[in-house]
């Protein structure tokens, strides 16, 4: 009951939602890039609860399958092939005994997912599947998968699924300026009137020095109206920092627990995977919402994700 990494890709590794509860004790978060396609192929496969799917990064791992399985993909699409056969993504997929999962060309997306029926078997650490290369725990071993490694996964009584994509799938592929929708932060108003004017207005490009910690935008400097001292306070996935340079970062999975950089605002959740999915280069403008939006925005997320039901 395993999988066999015959090649890992460029960064493969086990996510789940997130370790939380613990970022008082300075423990990040990490989990998946695309909380959204995580969610959505543990439900296609008929997982309950919250097992870590492999995140694969850029391009797709190879793996042979050492007894049969269900599985679906999501996210990113690499030009996946069972036996040399292309397959589809989104839907449950049965792979025999033997049989090698592998991937071809880029077509869209940066990250896509693999979710197996029953779920990855690897240790909870505080909660979490989730690793954290960072602290060297969690997942498979703490870090990415390498060639050799052997994943095990849970048997179910049922090894298949019925489940089915709903109508109306949610868009998650950044479109070429994509908008993305933002509350103000506490640190808001240290930028004047012309500063905020600017960073609705102006066009951001995703830097290639960007990773699961934070993404860093390249634009006209934004500044602060007062250097007022900023002590580190807590932060989170989506939290919009501004450092002295005045190019603004836009903290990510594996972001740190606490920061000093002024909190100038805060990216909706349901926008969030058009930056998972983006490519360096990838052009972003900032569209401020309020939080009852935001939430009301999240929760018709979850809504769709919840019609996903066994068909007949």
């Amino acid at each position: 009951m395993a999988i066999e990494i015959l090649h890992p890709g460029l960064a493969s590794s086990l996510q789940d939602s997130g370790r939380y509860h613990w970022q008082h004790l300075g423990v990040p978060v990490c989990g998946s890039m695309d909380l959204f396609s995580h969610r959505l192929a543990n439900a296609l496969a008929g997982n309950q609860g919250d097992p870590a799917t492999l995140e694969m990064t850029l391009q797709g791992a190879k793996i042979r399958f050492l007894r049969r399985a269900v599985i679906v993909l999501s996210g990113a699409d690499f030009s996946p092939c069972i036996d040399d056969k292309p397959v589809a993504m989104l839907c449950p997929l049965t792979v025999p005994a033997g049989a090698i999962l592998s991937f071809g060309s880029h077509r869209n997306g940066a990250r896509c997912y693999l979710a197996i029926k029953g779920g990855f078997s690897a240790p909870e650490v505080m909660g979490s599947q989730s690793t954290s290369q960072g602290a060297g725990f969690g997942g498979h071993y703490g870090r990415r998968l390498k060639k050799g490694d052997v994943l095990a996964f849970n048997w179910p009584l049922h090894n298949t699924s019925n489940l089915r994509l709903p109508f109306g799938m949610p868009d998650i592929f950044p479109a070429h300026r994509q908008v993305l929708r933002f509350i103000p932060g506490k640190h808001w108003n240290l930028l004047t009137d012309r500063e905020k004017h600017q960073f609705t207005h102006q066009i951001f490009v995703l830097s290639q020095h960007s990773d699961r910690m934070g993404y860093r935008l390249e634009g006209e400097p934004l500044a602060l109206s007062s250097t007022t001292e900023i002590y580190s306070e807590a932060v989170s996935r989506g939290t919009v920092q501004l450092p002295a340079g005045g190019k603004p970062i836009i903290l990510m999975a594996d972001s740190q627990t606490t920061g000093g950089y002024p909190k100038i605002a805060h990216i909706a959740s349901v926008d969030m995977p058009y930056l998972a999915q983006a490519l360096p280069g990838a052009e972003f403008t900032f569209n401020e919402i309020s939080l009852y939006n935001a939430q009301l925005y999240s929760a018709q997320r979850q809504w769709w994700l919840k019609k996903i039901s066994p068909t007949a």
